[in-house]
């Protein structure tokens, strides 16, 4: 029985997955400093400027002082479900990295490497799935603490992640409608040969896009940190490691959640202009793997800097301004989305007449 397991098959995988949680702590690293550098733009200010060129090491500087900082956890709090309310919220953002196709594949002496943790054919389902377990990170910790202000905190928080995940999902149906699978593989794979989802379905992203900086926390829709109304929000009395490890939860959310944009709206790890059988026939199979990934990247780091860009544009919501967005607008506008997308898929197939 042991020897017919494919060893390098999981020796491939958990190399793939150290390397992308790597990357993904990485780019949330860096995240802080490009954010902090984006604001000192826009502001008209300097940023970090002292550690390192450019201030490049800030990120290794603030790591390191949150790693250093004394850990302090309430003596009235629940010991165990304080320290699982960070580790949670960090272990259900790095989860749903596991179904984005990263890039191709690539051949090592023959052997063909998929870049994507699991091709999974529930793969959107899967996300869904994952997500929604993020409102146990934020509740946890609010109530663990022990404290009113962060509990009232956590409440708002997860029931602002709820209510969004209704119209996130309704914009999914009606993408699913469109491309009829769960898969994010096939989904770029059929974008390789026409034009990108957005093109198709520009309402859908237009609400998924909304309910992402909801599901992440961002401004406008920061309400679990309104530190003029619940002080610090529902981390109020964590700090050292566990304290950033929510705060590196935010940034990953927003890595993942711009990579997952990318691929269901922006063709993925597909190379704009550029027929990539073709050039993978022409300079090898590992360099269009490679170039696969820097398109996927760079596609992330546009939506990364829309983020940065709108939290120092727009100002936070009040609390019923945020709920009546999501149930009486975004909410109905996914419906009609999702039946016109259904009766102009009926008339096409039946051949544009009823």
């Amino acid at each position: 029985m042991l020897l017919s397991i494919d060893w390098i098959f999981i020796i491939e995988k958990c190399i793939l997955i150290a390397v992308i949680i790597g990357i993904s702590l990485v780019v949330a690293m860096y995240e802080t400093w490009a954010e902090r550098k984006v604001a000192a733009i826009m502001q008209d200010r300097r940023g970090p400027n002292r550690a390192g060129v450019f201030g490049i090491l800030q990120p290794m500087a603030d790591g390191l002082k949150l790693f250093m900082k004394e850990e302090i956890i309430p003596n009235l709090s629940n010991r165990f479900l304080f320290v699982l309310g960070p580790g949670l919220a960090m272990l259900t953002a790095m989860m749903t990295s596991a179904v984005v196709p990263w890039s191709s594949h690539l051949d090592i002496k023959g052997r063909m490497v998929s870049l994507q943790v699991a091709d999974i054919n529930i793969g959107i389902l899967y996300i869904f799935g994952v997500v929604s377990m993020g409102v146990y990170g934020i509740m946890i910790g609010g109530w663990a603490s022990n404290n009113k202000f962060s509990l009232l905190a956590a409440v708002r928080g997860a029931s602002q992640i709820i209510s969004y995940e209704l119209a996130m999902g309704l914009s999914f149906i009606a993408l699913l409608m469109l491309t009829g699978t769960l898969s994010l593989r096939t989904i770029v794979e059929q974008q390789q040969d026409h034009l990108y989802n957005f093109i198709y379905q520009p309402l859908g992203f237009f609400i998924f896009l909304i309910c992402a900086f909801a599901e992440c926390n961002r401004t406008p829709f920061d309400l679990s940190e309104a530190e003029n109304e619940l002080n610090f929000g529902y981390h109020q009395e964590y700090s050292s490691m566990k304290l950033g490890f929510y705060l590196f939860a935010e940034y990953v959310n927003m890595f993942i959640s711009s990579a997952v944009m990318a691929t269901l709206f922006f063709g993925g790890y597909d190379i704009p202009f550029v027929n990539d059988i073709s050039f993978g026939q022409q300079h090898g199979q590992n360099v269009l793997a490679i170039l696969q990934g820097l398109s996927l990247f760079v596609k992330v780091g546009v939506f990364i800097f829309f983020f940065m860009w709108v939290r120092w544009t727009i100002p936070r919501f009040r609390y019923d301004q945020l709920m009546r967005l999501g149930w009486k607008i975004l909410i109905p506008l996914a419906l009609i989305n999702m039946l016109a997308t259904g009766f102009i898929i009926l008339l096409r197939n039946n051949g544009w007449h009823l």
